[in-house]
Order: structure tokens, then sequence, then C-alpha cells
């Protein structure tokens, strides 16, 4: 049994709790939250202690792994502890906020990098998994185009958008582990964006974006998000190649299609939220680390995956703002 500690107790943290608890090569050993009502919750969901100081999770004879869904600006500082203290880290998105934090990360990390994965879940979502599967086997001949649409239900508050780093490092920054994961290399990053909701527009952000990307190869990704979406949580892709695509639909509640006098192939209703629709992923991603850490052997994605898209973040946002096409 692997014994697994939390750090974080908010939506992620519940997330991975519950997926370790169901796991059955892993058990959950501990819980930690710098906020003791979410602590004490969490850990008495499960059954399990709790603790407010992530160095005591770190000090912990009886952890092998820790799960990191702290606040980004903790990231890098709790992945270095946690290695330190010889356990294997599984981080959430993105690695930091800028990337002279994601280099110091790797730099400090040294040999000991391929003992951390990083939280691209969406790699292990069935679906998309089995697109980049079909793809990587030659399904639709030569890759030329990627298209991902990634749509949220309903914009974050104003306070968690301060703080998020930007829609490119919060949100984009699935997409372009995704276009990395098919793609390979990017070299050019070109991005738009722009604003519906004012509140999103007074903290400098956009919730808007459109952003194309260009791999080594010729091949072309775009990404189109938005930080709101009426019909719900919407999220698509497109693999099309010279001879022919593959693509994958938005899930639903239920597999039901009605038709009348006034609608025709009417399904339910789009999935609307994350952990819902990306359930099957969590638990995959879980599976994969897991995996890892028994077999010894490097994580994927690792934590080089996530400096490379933040490293696409970063140039999505200079790209917006400048009105230019960076080249990587």
């Amino acid at each position: 049994m692997i014994r697994t500690a939390i750090i974080g107790a908010g939506r992620i943290g519940q997330v991975h709790a519950r997926a370790v608890r169901m796991h059955p090569q892993a058990e959950l050993a501990l819980v930690c939250d710098p906020f003791k009502e979410n602590a004490v919750a969490l850990a008495k969901t499960h059954g399990v202690p709790w603790r407010l100081d992530a160095g005591d999770v770190f000090a912990a004879d009886d952890v092998d792994a820790v799960i990191i869904g702290s606040p980004t600006r903790f990231h890098v500082d709790h992945v270095l502890a946690a290695v330190a203290a010889g356990k294997k880290v599984l981080c959430e998105k993105p690695i930091a906020l800028e990337l002279s934090e994601a280099d110091r990360c790797i730099a400090e990390l040294g040999a000991k990098t391929s003992g951390v994965m990083m939280g691209f879940n969406r790699r292990f979502d069935p679906t998309f998994s089995e697109i980049h599967r079909r793809v990587m086997a030659g399904g639709i001949g030569d890759l030329h185009q990627l298209t991902i649409i990634s749509r949220d239900p309903l914009a974050p508050p104003p306070e968690y958008v301060a703080g998020s780093g930007g829609i490119f490092k919060d949100m984009s920054i699935h997409d372009f582990d995704m276009a990395r994961f098919f793609l390979g290399g990017i070299v050019e990053v070109a991005a738009i964006g722009t604003n519906a909701d004012d509140a999103i527009r007074a903290q400098g952000d956009f919730d808007q974006a459109i952003v194309t990307l260009k791999s080594a190869e010729g091949r072309m990704a775009t990404i189109i998000n938005s930080r709101t979406c009426a019909f719900g949580y919407d999220q698509r892709l497109e693999a099309f190649g010279s001879e022919g695509s593959l693509s994958a639909d938005n899930l639903t509640t239920t597999a039901v299609r009605a038709a009348s006098r006034t609608r025709t192939d009417a399904k339910s209703r789009v999935m609307d939220f994350f952990l819902d629709r990306y359930a099957d992923a969590y638990r995959l991603e879980l599976d994969a680390f897991l995996a890892a850490v028994t077999e010894g052997r490097p994580m994927s994605p690792s934590v080089r995956d996530g400096l490379e898209a933040l490293r696409l973040a970063e140039a999505a946002a200079i790209s917006a703002r400048e009105g230019r096409i960076i080249r990587l």
C-alpha cells in the first residue's frame, strides 16, 4: 500500500482524497490544509489525521507520496520539500505562476525530477487518450491540425482571478499541455483575448481567448477558451489529418436522445462541472501515478511538461497583450 497524503483540502483535494480512498493500492494517511475547518472536514469524512502545517506532512514517516493541491504560489516550495523528504509527488497545475520559479524548481530537483508528476489529468481522459492513441498509430495519416475547445459554465469570482495568473496560466494551461501531447514541441504562439465580463476586465485579465500554435514539424493547433458557456462545460477536441479526422464531442448526463415536432436529436444537458466531466480522468491519473511509484519509473506528465506548458502560457499572454507572434 502506498501511504498518501493530501495537501489542500479544497475542491481538488476532496477529489484526490476520494480517489485515494477508493484505490486498492493506496492508503489515505493524512490530510493537510492551513484552514482548520477545511482540514478537519476532509479528515473527518475519511477518518484520517489532519494537520495545518505542510511541514508536518513532509516530516511524516508514514507517508510515501504526496498529492499537492495547495494554491499555485506554494507549489514549487511544496514540491521541493516533499522530494527532499523522500516522497513521490503528484502536483496540480500549473507548476508555478512565473517561469523563473518553474526553472528554479527543476534546477533544484536535478536528477529527482523523475519523481514528480504534473496533474495534467486530461491526458488520461478515456476519450481524449483514445484519440491520441489512434493518431499516434497513424489512424488519420499525418496529423495536420488539432482543435481544442474548452469553455467553463461560469466565470470565477474576481478575487480568484486576481491570484490565478490569468486565463492562459489558469485555464488554457491544460490545453497547452494537450497540444504538446499531440503535436510535440511548439515553436510559434499567437493569441488574442477580449472581454465579455467587466469584472474580469477590471482584474486586467481576459475571459475570451483564442490561441494558435505551430509545431516544429508545421502541425497546427487552435485553442478556443471562454470563462462562460450558457449550455454547460464545453470540452471538445478534433484531430484532423491527411487521411481523415477523429473528434470528441461533449459528454452529457445520459445517452438519451429525443425527437419531436420541435426538436430533432436533442440530447440531455452537457455536464456542467469539471469534477463530473473528468471523474474518470482523475481516477486514471492516480492509477498512472501509483503505478510509477510502485514500479520505480519516471513520472509522466513530468515537471518538465509543467515548465513547457507554462512557457506557452507566458508566450500567449505576451502575444495577446502586444499583438504579435511569439517565436520560441
